[in-house]
C-alpha cells in the first residue's frame, strides 16, 4: 500500500508505503527491522525475529527520548513480554503493539500532531541475528 506524504511534513520522517518484508519511509525502501522517529535517520533496528526480541531491543528505542513507543509487530498483531519494554514504561513511556499496517498508519497521525513518537518496525528475515 502507498501512502501520501503531507507536503507540509516535508521534513518529518513518513512512512510512505509498507507491504509484506518492507516498509518505506520518505521513499525510501527498507527490507529489514528500523527504528523510525519524525525527525533523525532512520535507523537499522538489530533483529529479524520475534522470537529473538530482547530487552536491550527495545532499550534502544529510549535514545530517541519518546512519550509513546509504536511496535509494529510484523503481519499479525503480537505483543512483546511486558519485561522487554520495562525500560520504557518505567520511564512513563507508552508502549503500544499493531500489525505493521497499523503501526505506520498511527504513527504518522501521532507525528503530524507532533507527538514525539517512535516507531519500531519489526521486518522478519530468515538471517541470522
Amino acid at each position: 500500500m502507498k501512502l501520501h506524504q503531507d507536503p507540509s511534513q516535508a521534513a518529518l520522517n513518513t512512512v510512505t508505503g509498507y507491504g509484506p518484508g518492507y516498509v518505506e519511509v520518505n521513499k525510501v525502501r527498507y527490507d529489514h527491522s528500523v527504528m523510525i522517529a519524525p525527525e533523525g535517520d532512520v535507523a537499522p533496528w538489530p533483529v529479524s525475529r520475534f522470537d529473538a526480541l530482547d530487552a536491550p531491543h527495545f532499550d534502544m528505542l529510549r535514545a530517541r527520548e519518546p512519550e509513546v513507543v509504536i511496535f509494529g509487530s510484523g503481519e499479525r498483531l503480537r505483543f512483546a513480554h511486558p519485561r522487554l519494554t520495562t525500560a520504557l514504561t518505567s520511564q512513563r513511556v507508552g508502549v503500544d503493539s499493531m500489525d505493521t499496517q497499523a503501526a505506520c498508519r498511527t504513527y504518522n497521525i501521532l507525528m503530524s500532531e507532533g507527538r514525539r513518537v517512535v516507531l519500531a518496525v519489526l521486518i522478519e528475515t530468515e538471517a541470522a541475528e
